[in-house]
């Protein structure tokens, strides 16, 4: 398969995450000694020191005495001072918690409930074996299985929970087989810090070889047969900047440096075309790539340079029988799909225009046939392709007026079928196989919900709000039927989510958690904001750079308009996101604090303009493409400060406020919520809660594990619920 620019271009909106130890009792139930909370329970919050700290750019000086919190070791955070305060911040958590421990729990057996403890996947076809997963009752993670597509027993080739045994947390990264499904190649976290070690296993054997590669973030790819790995190391910014070869059986120090990147802006990735006879090479940041090729069966042997970069062009490709294929955007902000030769790489032909109305996001090869995927008026496109005739499309059809679809996973070149996945607000996640020859939807299975699940009682809708400088948003909202209206009583609570960031579309499908909200009353409601590219790819780019303010003012006005329509009041909305989307939550209670009955930031970039001046941290460099740098622009600096969450917090009354943070988050830094709650509890002029949690083993995405990050959710509920007045049970 081509490389794609989510593996190539490492950016702030993934929310992956895994898990610690297989659970013999509930969170709730567990010692919470990590919190290292007090014997006795503070009576008051935590007040951080003020210690004097300031800087200067652009003859504008900035007081951040809150700055100490940093540890001056990161990525070692061993300063006693910090660590005190983020236990008695945890501990203040756990005491103002505690009077809804009874809700927490409830709500985490109801969203279990909902949870199929003994869930598999749907086996797929990959050479000669087939392949799934399976979950076992009370586990936290998955065991991965095979057997031969001629038949046989199943064989476990892979146990999570085992790897995964006293461990705090654990990820598994990739999952790789070799191309003649003798080995397997995988990854594993066990931090939460993003550095993952490559081991990898003989299947015939079952034995672990003695390979074993530590700090890589990309990577592994199959190359030169089943003799050699490609991967990625880590560099000490959090970024990869090469691609190694590593041959099985040899040292580590042996192994070859097939490309350095120089650019400190730019981030590499590699993957396999889609006959797997060509190894690609992809550089990149979030604005610009460049392309190589080299023969899998020879990653030593010559490369060849598909395109030089150029500032503002992405482009990604493929090859098929000695045609490259090429996704980019060169002449249209929405991208074109073109054809070149080998012989010359960068001579490219379109073969479908790009246009106003349709992105396309995506392309992918099969033997027969091509796919091209996107969205056609905020809508996802699963599009049929004939190589010899390219105005000859099939679109495969989707039952709901709002849904999220896409291509899952496809190993095969040669395919007379493809494996869809499919969901709605109001339809569990379904997967599905498309008849290629007769165009059946074949529904293999879709999500069981073991509590029970009618979705006639739901009712799903997206609206267009109109944001103050009269563009249209899109909204896609559920609720249940029989919510009363606002007629009938006046309008009842609503959640609305956002992420806006990144080129991310937030898909309007299902989670068995957010029920919990819906049947309490709640309507739930995703804003899908600039930022994203959920309208194409101008979406995003109003949404980034010096336009970044639209995101926040998008949220506010959608807000403002479900107020309006009657599905909500002010003061009667909850409000949620994370990382990029934490951002969000933290300009918005600045400039519309009254708006909000809850909020929940999760590990929230909200100390934007101290950490797009600090190029020593990972993503820094990287990410100058997205937000500005503040370092050599005064222009980008004042934009910055003007919206920059932790700066713009004044003496005012802010809405109740749950934050989470992870010690070891290499994307956002445990110490920009700390610093941003230190400096809400100083100025802020009401008694509304003020929480904060910090997950002291582990990152971005919080705990892991099904069951683990099931509670934190519970916990956020409760916080939304126990803020609106609304702990009764429905």
């Amino acid at each position: 398969m081509r490389l794609p620019r989510s593996i190539a271009f490492i950016t702030a909106c993934t929310w992956l995450a895994a898990a610690p130890a297989a659970m013999a009792q509930t969170p709730a139930d567990k010692d919470q000694t990590p919190l290292n909370q007090p014997a006795k329970p503070p009576v008051n919050p935590p007040s951080a020191d003020k210690r004097a700290h300031s800087y200067t750019h652009h003859g504008i000086t900035i007081s951040d005495p809150y700055h100490w919190l940093k540890d001056q070791g990161y990525p070692e955070v061993d300063d006693k001072d910090v660590l005190d305060h983020l236990k008695a911040e945890n501990a203040w958590f756990e005491t103002r918690m505690a009077s809804q421990k009874g809700l927490v729990d409830t709500l985490f057996e109801e969203i279990k409930g909902r949870i199929k403890e003994d869930d598999s996947s749907v086996p797929q076809k990959d050479g000669d074996w087939l392949y799934w997963s399976e979950f076992s009752p009370g586990q936290e993670y998955r065991k991965h299985y095979r057997r031969a597509a001629s038949g046989g027993d199943p064989v476990l080739i892979l146990d999570e929970n085992a790897l995964a045994k006293d461990l705090e947390y654990f990820r598994l990264g990739a999952f790789a087989m070799s191309r003649s499904g003798r080995y397997l190649a995988y990854s594993t976290d066990t931090s939460g810090a993003e550095r993952f070690t490559i081991r990898i296993k003989d299947l015939t054997t079952g034995e672990l070889l003695a390979d074993e590669i530590p700090g890589t973030l990309a990577g592994p790819v199959w190359a030169a047969g089943d003799s050699a790995i490609v991967y990625g190391l880590a560099t000490k910014e959090w970024r990869v900047d090469n691609v190694r070869l590593h041959r099985l059986g040899e040292a580590n120090d042996q192994d070859v440096e097939l490309y350095h990147e120089n650019d400190e802006t730019f981030r590499v990735g590699s993957g396999l075309s889609a006959q797997e006879d060509w190894l690609i090479i992809a550089a990149g940041d979030n604005e610009t790539t460049e392309v190589r090729l080299v023969r899998a069966d020879d990653p030593t042997g010559p490369q060849l340079l598909v395109k030089p970069r150029k500032k503002g062009v992405e482009y990604d490709v493929d090859v098929r029988d000695g045609t490259l294929f090429v996704h980019t955007n060169d002449d249209h902000v929405n991208f074109r799909l073109a054809t070149a030769s080998l012989d010359a790489p960068g001579d490219w032909t379109t073969l479908i225009a790009g246009s106003d109305e349709f992105y396309l996001s995506e392309f992918d090869l099969f033997a027969d046939f091509y796919i091209t995927e996107g969205r056609l008026n905020g809508l996802d496109q699963v599009q049929l392709r004939d190589y010899r005739d390219p105005a000859k499309l099939t679109a495969i059809p989707f039952p709901e007026a709002s849904y999220s679809a896409g291509l899952s996973n496809n190993p095969e070149y040669a395919s007379n079928k493809l494996r869809l996945a499919y969901e709605s607000m109001v339809t569990p996640d379904s997967v599905y196989d498309y008849h290629v020859a007769s165009g059946e939807l074949e529904l293999l299975k879709q999500q069981e919900i073991p509590s029970g699940y009618d979705p006639s009682l739901y009712t799903t809708e997206r609206l267009e709000i109109r944001a103050r400088d009269g563009t249209m948003v899109p909204v896609s909202v559920v609720m249940r039927k029989d919510r009363p209206k606002a007629a009938d009583g006046g309008a009842g609570p609503l959640h609305l989510y956002a992420y806006g960031a990144y080129g991310y579309a937030v898909p309007p499908g299902f989670t068995v958690s957010r029920l919990s909200l819906i049947d309490r009353g709640f309507a739930y409601a995703i804003a899908h904001i600039r930022g994203g590219d959920d309208l194409g790819r101008n979406w995003y780019l109003q949404g980034k750079m010096n336009a970044r303010t639209n995101t926040f003012n998008d949220f506010v006005d959608v807000a403002k308009g479900l107020v309006e329509r009657g599905i909500t009041q002010k003061g009667r909305i909850s409000i949620s996101g994370g990382s990029a989307g934490g951002e969000l939550m933290g300009a918005v209670i600045n400039t519309d604090p009254d708006l909000w009955g809850a909020v929940a930031a999760h590990v929230p970039f909200v100390d934007v303009l101290n950490t797009m001046l600090d190029d020593s941290l990972p993503l820094t460099p990287g990410e100058w493409q997205e937000w500005g740098n503040p370092i050599t622009s005064k222009q980008a600096f004042a934009y910055m400060l003007s919206y920059s969450p932790y700066d713009q917090v004044v003496a005012q009354d802010y809405p109740p406020l749950l934050v989470t943070a992870g010690l070891n988050d290499p994307r956002v830094t445990y110490w920009e919520p700390a610093k941003w709650v230190a400096k809400l509890r100083e100025l802020k002029t009401d008694d509304n809660e003020l929480l904060l949690k910090t997950n002291m083993g582990a990152g971005h995405g919080g705990k892991s594990g099904r069951y683990q990050s099931i509670y934190e959710t519970a916990e956020e509920f409760a916080f939304i619920l126990w803020q609106l007045g609304m702990t009764k049970q429905p």
